[in-house]
């Protein structure tokens, strides 16, 4: 309410504090009563008011005792059962402020969003560790291959094309990664040319959080390969100082961690078997198995049966997850199978050859990079899983209601 002599402040309510407390005569140090309340309306430009004082007021000329009436922006409201003596408040309705936090606006300078390596917007932004700085998976890939060939200590870990701190690690960076893409809308013109793109996409080789060089003081996540010198302490997985299937790791080379037991297995993006591709988790057993690693080396390392093909997975019985963990559900697709004559891992091996010949809308699939899965994809035993409940909502739908 806004009061009609200006000497007297305007009342502010709040949709939370309906009840107006404000003075009802512009007598010299007037008391403060709370005399109505008003409340918002079904629409943005309506609202009621209710008499609480002792006395009548009125609205719109209209003498209210202790009902409900409708008001809206312009209303006049005199807190007494007439005007004068009394101060003449007009109603209003003021925008809200936008608290919508999906549209939380972030002040941010675009120079602080460019790769110091081409001073360009970022694309596909990595950062590094310890420093913190980022640059373009492309940008810092081709560095990090060109500082490599072209260093004479092979111990030394690669510098920050930046600071020059001695980099750890790198990793995809997915919030700036929001950033970037909600600047490229905002500023299309920092768009650049497909050519560009596919240059730097060609560059990337920063798929996972990757551990670069040698880490000093590390806790020790495996034991170490059986060694003559003294830096045995610098030795991150079996393949560092020891070589298995023909590969040993050279100094600088980057790792891998394993999202399942922590440890860490070189960086190799031309071999398949170190990331689940529905998740795009790094998984160590099916890497190791094939390098002829395993626990008498190691006793660190993935089980193989963690992290295998589609084809190769082992089913004898319904996750615990399946249909959403309903067990009511789980119970009728158990009995379907019971009726069908076949056991479970006939089932899924018959749906999985539906799936290879895409016979299934892959819609429902909750698993990244859907349209590339085969049965010889690797999945961890959690995609894998998902991929089973995906199956059986299938086999669902196709068997017949009796």
């Amino acid at each position: 309410p806004v009061p009609a002599d200006s000497a007297y402040p305007e009342v502010a309510v709040a949709e939370g504090d309906a009840v107006v407390c404000s003075l009802v005569a512009p007598a010299a140090g007037g008391e403060e009563l709370a005399w109505c309340e008003i409340r918002r309306g079904g629409d943005a430009s309506s609202a009621t008011i209710r008499n609480l004082s002792s006395d009548a007021i009125i609205v719109d000329g209209r003498v209210i005792q202790q009902e409900l009436v409708d008001i809206k922006p312009g209303s006049k409201i005199v807190p007494g059962p007439r005007e004068e003596g009394h101060l003449v408040y007009t109603f209003d309705i003021t925008a809200a402020k936008d608290h919508d936090k999906n549209n939380v606006k972030i002040l941010l300078d675009i120079e602080n969003a460019k790769c110091s390596i081409c001073l360009n917007l970022w694309h596909d932004v990595v950062t590094v560790a310890p420093c913190f700085h980022n640059f373009c998976n492309g940008c810092f890939s081709e560095w990090l291959r060109r500082s490599s060939s072209k260093s004479r200590d092979k111990s030394q870990s690669a510098a920050c094309p930046q600071c020059r701190t001695p980099v750890q690690s790198v990793g995809r960076n997915h919030f700036l990664h929001n950033i970037e893409e909600a600047i490229l809308q905002a500023f299309s013109s920092l768009q650049r040319s497909d050519d560009e793109i596919a240059l730097l996409e060609s560059y990337a080789s920063v798929k996972s959080n990757l551990v670069l060089g040698k880490q000093k003081n590390q806790s020790r996540k495996r034991p170490l390969p059986p060694a003559s010198d003294e830096s045995n302490d610098e030795f991150p997985c079996p393949q560092c100082g020891t070589e298995f299937a023909g590969f040993r790791c050279s100094p600088r080379a980057a790792h891998i961690q394993c999202n399942g037991c922590g440890g860490l297995m070189p960086a190799r993006p031309n071999t398949s078997i170190q990331k689940c591709l529905g998740c795009d988790g790094s998984f160590c057993g099916a890497y190791w198995y094939s390098q002829g690693v395993n626990s008498s080396h190691c006793n660190l390392i993935c089980n193989q049966e963690t992290f295998r093909m589609i084809s190769q997975h082992h089913i004898s019985r319904l996750p615990d997850t399946l249909h959403g963990g309903n067990p009511y559900e789980k119970d009728i697709t158990e009995r379907c199978i019971q009726k069908s004559g076949k056991t479970l891992q006939a089932v899924i091996s018959e749906w999985i050859a539906k799936f290879d010949n895409k016979e299934l809308d892959r819609s429902r699939l909750q698993l990244n990079n859907v349209e590339a899965i085969t049965s010889r994809t690797y999945l961890c035993n959690h995609c894998y899983n998902k991929f089973v409940d995906f199956l059986l909502y299938w086999f669902r739908v196709s068997t017949p209601r009796n």
